[in-house]
């Protein structure tokens, strides 16, 4: 679709509250998100642990990218269960164009999206409107028989990319202290606090939203500006850092190994320029010991994550870029496998069951329902979702996680995390492991491969021979869950309709990433196909194709035919009309 306008315009907070207000009071849910899916935590079962020292509820939280970009993202995940936030990766350009579709999760994952869709103050004000909404609902009587009284700790951890001379601009820099202070923003958001939240505007909003870091390293960036970058953010912002690695680490043979022969990706063409530019193994043993002195030396604790995605050529081609980022299933094994290297590299280092040091590891390739309760017992802490994510379910999809990770806690005899982790120690070492990574890293290159291997992840979504129409289709649900910014919606059909639901658009919120089309059954993208909603004369004027432009709850201009803006009008006086986010 042609824009002279972005294609990701955040809502306002007064219009995010107003869907929360009116989806509960209406439906039990929350920017889609079912009552059944909101975390609630099991009494006899401590699933806390800290993040570079501040205690987080929950060892999950979404991954830096599609799912912590706009506040009802967060909202959602914080409901899901998740308390450690990586927020997505803010840097200097800030007027992208990413080509669309920038997202497949067809079958393994698969993106050509790595960096913010919003201006850097944008990006801001979205995680102050997050925060804002998180002590909103914390307090808010309706959700305590769902959250229980107090739904624990969380941390909002920043990231930035991808150079010094960017980090250090004064754009980046402004944002990177209105995150440490946040008080004028959360002023001045105050006023649209209103109607039934009335009560909430005067409340003590935390104004630090967060002093803790991950540097994303992202690929090429030379070990010198890695180091530099660092010290810039311990020295200059006082922050606790993380560098995030890349898997590249492990070298190009053994990650074409692994991909290509061991797990049967021989579609998968690893780039093997990319090896060659980016930080070697034995450099980056160096630079690990390095950073970790400089920050102790200052107060300061350090950490790393693994891991970032894989660079490989676009041999698809349903994005159209050259180069696309692979994720999901293969990357868990690969991240995992270099958890194994580094701790054997860096004996004594790592905040590791076996190791035992104090470099705080953070993870995230790969994680599912599955297997994050070996993740975890691994050590690392947190452990962030993209990809998962990005299928079906969506954000209801981390409750279940956690679930899973309770019940395998309990067969353990664990209480909490500690425990848990020194019972799956003590199991790995008597099957004559040196630690529970690198029995979790045997048993998925071995017994377990399963789960990773093409074999098990070369299943399509399911289609039917149907070309999708704007009112009325299979009514799957798809599109609302697999939406990271839940820019979908539905409400009930007219009694003369075949299908029970029909689907529609809040455009601004809509990205035009793909996935809702790589998991639609029926021939076509919904979020052109289905009836595109606008509340913003400016976007609804600035944007091709058809749509709808509502104000008030009613729709005053629309480009569509007559008998289609007909049917339109009939629905939306029919169904579930949602005020604070058309207003």
């Amino acid at each position: 679709m042609a824009h002279t306008t972005p294609p990701l315009t955040p809502a306002s907070l007064a219009a995010l509250l107003g869907r929360i207000g009116h989806e509960w009071e209406t439906r039990k849910k929350i920017f889609d998100l079912p009552n059944a899916r909101i975390w609630s935590a099991d009494p006899d079962v401590d699933l806390g642990v800290e993040f570079l020292g501040r205690p987080i509820a929950t060892p999950i939280g979404p991954a830096a990218g599609p799912h912590s970009q706009l506040a009802q993202n967060i909202v959602l995940s914080w409901l899901g269960g998740s308390r450690l936030f990586e927020l997505k990766t803010v840097q200097i350009l800030d007027d992208l164009e990413i080509q669309r579709p920038c997202i497949d999760m067809q079958t393994i994952g698969y993106n050509i999206e790595w960096s913010q869709e919003l201006t850097v103050p944008q990006s801001l004000t979205e995680y102050v409107k997050a925060s804002m909404l998180l002590d909103i609902l914390s307090g808010w009587e309706p959700l305590t028989e769902h959250l229980g009284p107090d739904p624990g700790p969380h941390v909002f951890d920043m990231s930035v990319g991808y150079d010094l001379a960017g980090i250090s601009s004064d754009k980046v820099s402004a944002f990177i202290t209105g995150m440490k202070n946040a008080t004028a923003e959360v002023d001045a958001l105050r006023s649209e606090i209103t109607g039934e939240w009335a009560e909430f505007a005067d409340l003590d909003f935390r104004t630090v939203l967060s002093d803790t870091l991950t540097l994303s390293t992202f690929h090429g960036c030379p070990p010198e500006e890695i180091e530099s970058i660092t010290k810039h953010l311990i020295d200059v912002h006082e922050l606790d850092v993380i560098v995030k690695l890349n898997p590249t680490l492990l070298g190009y043979e053994t990650v074409a190994s692994i991909v290509n022969d061991e797990l049967g990706y021989t579609d998968v063409s690893v780039k093997e320029s990319a090896f060659a530019e980016d930080l070697q193994f034995d450099r980056g043993i160096e630079l690990i010991g390095e950073l970790r002195q400089y920050a102790a030396d200052r107060g300061r604790q350090f950490g790393i994550k693994l891991t970032n995605t894989l660079v490989v050529d676009n041999a698809k081609q349903f994005m159209p870029e050259d180069t696309m980022y692979l994720s999901g299933p293969p990357l868990h094994v690969l991240a995992s496998t270099l958890l194994d290297k580094l701790a054997t590299a860096l004996p004594g280092m790592l905040a590791i069951p076996g190791s035992d040091g104090d470099i705080m590891v953070s993870f995230s390739a790969g994680i599912t329902k599955d297997n994050l309760p070996s993740a975890i017992a691994m050590g690392v802490q947190p452990a962030t979702v993209c990809s998962d994510l990005l299928k079906p379910g969506g954000y209801g999809r981390l409750a279940p996680m956690l679930k899973t990770l309770v019940k395998e806690m309990k067969a353990a005899g664990a209480t909490d995390i500690a425990s848990f982790r020194s019972a799956r120690q003590t199991e790995a070492e008597a099957a004559g492991f040196a630690s529970a990574n690198a029995a979790h890293v045997a048993h998925i290159r071995g017994d377990g491969i399963g789960a990773y291997h093409l074999d098990g992840n070369s299943k399509l979504p399911r289609e039917v021979d149907h070309t999708l129409e704007m009112f009325g289709c299979v009514a799957c649900n798809f599109c609302i869950t697999v939406c990271p910014n839940d820019a979908f919606f539905s409400i009930p059909s007219l009694t003369d309709m075949a299908a029970r639901q029909q689907y529609f658009v809040f455009a601004e919120l809509c990205n035009e990433c793909g996935n809702c089309m790589v998991f639609c059954p029926e021939e076509g993208d919904p979020a052109f196909v289905k009836p595109r909603v606008y509340t913003d004369d400016t976007l609804y004027a600035g944007r091709d194709g058809q749509g709808f432009l509502v104000r008030d709850g009613a729709l005053v201009d629309a480009r569509a035919d007559e008998d289609t803006m007909d049917t339109f009008t009939k629905l939306w006086g029919n169904g579930t009309v949602l005020p604070g986010a058309v207003s």
